[in-house]
């Protein structure tokens, strides 16, 4: 995509809620402070309910591509805007920096640094580029650094928690400074004493088949990413499918999001990433749906979780044709 070091006028952030998310929009806001930062996630994006926020001085990041913003950044493969798309946006005045980078905020920094002083990130940014791209080891995972557990705190569901942490990246603090805040301390501790909790029902509530392991914590309150399955399963599956939200949830309730399926390798094997492209899984029901390759996701589809189930069921037992990836891809 598009090379340089040409940043837009911006005066206005959306970015992803999760760690990755945060720290390209507290690059960003680096940038620029007086930017305001919208927190969002991808089905809000493409359901059309924020493009009433989107505008041509609309930074978006770690998103899925939207026409009507100036300036894109993201690495995710089926967020990528097609070369027709990306020449229609060129055209209308738009930046495009999309990059096959481990993270957005890696997409941001290598932009910025070049600009501003980000050194206060320094220290964060390799983690949050092994967190999102699936390069974070078992040994890693079962330590369970405060840094994964303040990527954990995050959530739509805490607005103004979300800004209070951003302020803090944003303001050159380090990441020791960040950690030991009183907010994010306290909720730090709350992800760390409920991780057992999470553990527990995740042992109980999943079933490996033909090496899938399916977990379903809908309705639970509970929601976890693919690490804490994977771990689960250890050399038992390939991949795993998580049901979480609500049944009677809603894309407008940050509280009671709608039922969602997540799709993710098991990067704790040897060679367990690359092998399959899960996001074929997740856009093969939902037009909203995609991510990565080896992390996506998508909402549940009529007539239920059963219906959807069996059909990603299926793709599953003919991965070798339907969803496997050439030897080498990236």
């Amino acid at each position: 995509m598009m090379e340089g070091t040409n940043i837009p006028s911006f005066d206005r952030i959306i970015a992803d809620s999760d760690l990755d998310g945060l720290c390209a929009a507290a690059v960003l806001k680096s940038f620029n402070p007086d930017a305001e930062v919208i927190f969002s996630h991808a089905a809000l994006v493409r359901s059309g309910k924020i493009d009433d926020l989107i505008t041509s001085t609309t930074a978006m990041v770690d998103l899925p591509f939207h026409p009507s913003c100036g300036w894109y950044l993201d690495h995710h493969q089926t967020n990528r805007p097609t070369k027709e798309e990306e020449k229609n946006f060129l055209e209308s005045g738009g930046i495009c920096n999309w990059e096959a980078a481990p993270s957005a905020a890696r997409v941001a920094y290598d932009l910025l640094s070049q600009m501003i002083d980000l050194s206060h990130l320094e220290e964060i940014m390799p983690i949050v580029d092994a967190l999102d791209s699936g390069g974070i080891s078992l040994e890693e995972f079962l330590a369970d650094s405060p840094v994964l557990q303040l990527s954990r705190t995050l959530s739509l569901r805490e607005e103004e928690y979300m800004q209070q942490v951003l302020k803090l990246f944003a303001s050159k603090k380090s990441i020791t400074e960040i950690l030991s805040d009183e907010l994010v301390s306290k909720h730090i501790n709350k992800v760390a004493s409920e991780r057992k909790d999470i553990e527990s029902f995740i042992s109980k509530n999943t079933k490996i088949i033909d090496r899938l392991a399916v977990c379903r914590l809908e309705n639970s309150g509970f929601h976890s990413n693919g690490y804490l399955v994977t771990a689960w399963a250890g050399d038992k599956a390939d991949a795993c499918c998580i049901i979480h939200g609500y049944h009677d949830g809603s894309l407008e309730n940050p509280s009671r999001p709608p039922l969602s399926a997540s799709f993710y390798a098991n990067s704790f094997l040897e060679n367990g990433q690359n092998r399959y492209d899960l996001s074929r899984m997740a856009t093969s029901l939902d037009p909203s749906g995609g991510g990565h390759v080896n992390a996506c996701g998508c909402r549940v589809q009529s007539p239920g979780i059963e219906s959807n189930l069996d059909h990603w069921l299926g793709m599953w037992t003919n991965r070798e044709t339907v969803l496997a990836l050439a030897k080498n891809s990236e």
